[in-house]
């Protein structure tokens, strides 16, 4: 029995036996109902034009169930006009003149089958759900519209309901009461996202994807290397601050730090035109895939930017190295291999000629020492991070929603891999005190702790913290679970044109997850049992060359496919959304996103999850919380029976 003193705290909330008795049967109701419909996107690379519509159609959902409500009674221009109104409300009626008598059948039309939409796509939540995700203004009047069918057979209610949207559309409140409407589509569309890592970097504003996910009513994220670098540099540590600056400058993201953000690059434009006045930065040519709206940038002067902080990141990284050994990555220090005589570097036992030997900041003496200039610029960029109110916001939101993997109805969800020996054993880590054995579960639970406990640190004004270096760590080292290869060669993209020399090797992972009995292995490893799934992102399925995101016969699925413009040449598509409903596992594959046009994606069931009928509630995790919570309020009401507690 529970213990007595927690039944009379529940009793506060059911002080009686009727009302614990209502409240048990409410919760055995819901456990009827089928399972809610959950989306899971990975790699989104600030691709925020192109992920938003993917949510808000629900990756093509949306449009097919108009498009199947519809049958024969509209044109396929009038069922998209229909979908783009409930993506983009505001927008799309901005085209409309609603105080036009000529508008009135239209403003009517769109109500209906709104209405028939909504009808359909919440046939699967109770009323009070549907409440609670509705806006307070309009529960009443969508209560009474969304449900008029049960009075079919009632003439007089049927003028009834045509007199509420009469009346709408009257007192002009039909463009407030249609947005309404299709808000609540798109949160009913989906009950639960799953964001399996990499929100930024690449893509021009990842800044608006975080915006939108905050907004977003049940979300969780399983962080990605590129998210970890962002944490890293949002708490101030100076190798991932230079190494994100980089990256942002590299795919000309300016309106994502200066617009979004609020970082201010001006000292950092006057540093590098003057350091690097009469140099062409020509390696250092940025990869231009997005234009900028506010802040818009000369490419000769984003190579030279992109420069100042490639060399500022290695003599920061190298002195990051120096001062944790236990990295084991003295042989990424590379400012210090260089010849500065010849302008050569040694690489694992070869000589390599650098492709660039114009280093006006470097001392000979000490390459890893900043000059007094990058000293000021370090300091002036590191406060910009720090202090933008955004940044801390969505920081925030990152630790509060976020974890490095997560278990959600029988599937094991991580964005990276989990480290793996030629030999089919799980690799080792010692931990950086040198004196553990990590693997596995262990390995990850391992470094979602360190994550957390930068976090804490930097709440406790314990700025450069072991945990926090630890985060560059966890970006690019070799038994890092997010990175996933031997080790990094940013150096040699740069300066080395040996193509040989810039490959990063992957990890044993990617050779076995194909094999389905080592993947069953790693669900046991986390407690699943092997009719679970996997669902993992980091690597771009390569779609156009043959390349499947379903492996180890459906026990793993890569959802990776290339969202991020700069992976479409390889991929051939533009990301997959993978759709866990109440009877299907299926896959969406998208095309690459062009505005205004159609983009429904091609969707494929994998597998038929629900064998007998349809995955209920009772079947999922938050059954199994109400089934606990059924279990305490059946004690209570004993409680009450036998006199224990007294009644309110």
């Amino acid at each position: 029995m529970r213990d007595l003193d927690y039944l009379k705290l529940l009793s506060k909330q059911f002080p009686n036996q009727e009302k614990t008795c209502v409240e048990i049967a409410n919760l055995n109701s819901i456990l009827t109902l089928p399972k809610g419909t959950e989306f899971f996107l990975s790699d989104l690379h600030g691709e925020h034009e192109s992920f938003i519509h993917m949510l808000r159609s629900a990756s093509g959902v949306i449009r097919s169930k108009i498009k199947y409500m519809a049958k024969d009674t509209m044109t396929d221009d009038e069922v998209l006009e229909l979908a783009n109104i409930i993506y983009y409300p505001k927008h799309m009626l901005k085209q409309y003149d609603f105080r036009n008598k000529d508008s009135y059948e239209f403003q009517k039309n769109t109500i209906m089958r709104l209405l028939k939409v909504l009808k359909d796509i919440s046939n699967k939540y109770s009323k009070s759900k549907i409440r609670k995700a509705c806006k307070a203004e309009y529960v009443y009047l969508l209560d009474e519209l969304l449900y008029k069918d049960a009075d079919r057979d009632n003439v007089k209610k049927d003028f009834y309901y045509d007199e509420i949207i009469n009346s709408i559309i009257d007192i002009g409140l039909a463009k407030q009461f249609i947005t309404a409407i299709c808000e609540l589509i798109q949160k009913l569309a989906v009950d639960t996202l799953h964001i399996v890592g990499d929100i930024f970097d690449r893509g021009p504003r990842h800044d608006l994807i975080l915006d939108e996910l905050m907004n977003f009513h049940n979300v969780d994220i399983e962080w990605g290397n590129h998210d970890i670098e962002w944490i890293g540099a949002a708490l101030g540590n100076d190798t991932l601050i230079l190494n994100a600056l980089r990256i942002a400058v590299r795919y000309n993201c300016y309106d994502m730090l200066e617009e979004g953000y609020g970082i201010s690059l001006r000292a950092l434009n006057d540093f590098a035109a003057r350091t690097y006045m009469d140099d062409p930065c020509t390696l250092f040519m940025p990869n231009i895939l997005d234009e900028n709206k506010y802040d818009v940038v000369r490419p000769s002067l984003s190579a030279k930017l992109q420069k100042a902080l490639a060399i500022m990141q290695f003599k920061s990284e190298g002195r990051l190295i120096k001062k944790h050994p236990e990295y084991g990555m003295s042989d990424r220090i590379m400012l210090e291999r260089i010849n500065y005589d010849n302008y050569t570097i040694d690489i694992e036992g070869k000589t390599y000629k650098l492709m660039d030997e114009n280093f006006p900041t470097i001392d000979r003496n000490d390459p890893l020492k900043f000059s007094d200039e990058e000293e000021q610029l370090m300091k002036y960029l590191k406060a910009s991070f720090i202090h933008s109110q955004k940044l801390k916001d969505h920081l925030k939101f990152l630790y509060d929603k976020g974890s490095l993997y997560k278990i959600h109805n029988g599937n094991l969800i991580y964005h990276g891999i989990i480290p793996f020996n030629p030999d089919k054993t799980y690799a080792t880590f010692k931990g950086f005190s040198g004196k553990e054995n990590l693997s596995g579960k262990a390995l990850l639970d391992y470094f979602d702790n360190v994550v957390r406990l930068a976090y804490n640190d930097v709440k406790a004004h314990r700025f450069g913290s072991d945990n926090v270096d630890a985060l560059y760590y966890m970006w690019c080292g070799a038994y890092s679970p997010l990175f996933g290869k031997d080790v990094i060669r940013t150096f040699e993209l740069y300066f080395v044109e040996d193509k040989e020399i810039r490959k990063e090797h992957k990890n044993s992972y990617y050779d076995l997850y194909q094999d389905e009995s080592i993947v069953i292995g790693i669900l046991e490893n986390f407690g699943l049992d092997k009719t679970g799934h996997i669902i993992n992102g980091h690597v771009p399925v390569k779609s156009k060359e043959g390349e499947s995101p379903v492996k180890a016969n459906g026990r793993l699925f890569i959802i990776d496919g290339g969202m991020s413009k700069s992976y479409q040449k390889s991929t051939g598509i533009a990301g997959y959304t993978m759709i866990s409903d109440s009877v299907h596992l299926s896959i969406a594959t998208h095309k690459p996103f062009v505005k205004g046009e159609i983009n429904s994606p091609d969707t494929k069931e994998v597998e038929n999850i629900a064998k007998n009928g349809r995955l209920r509630i009772r079947d999922t995790d938050r059954g199994k919380e109400i089934l606990e919570k059924i279990s305490d309020l059946k004690e209570l009401l004993n409680a009450y029976r036998e006199g224990l507690i007294k009644e309110g």
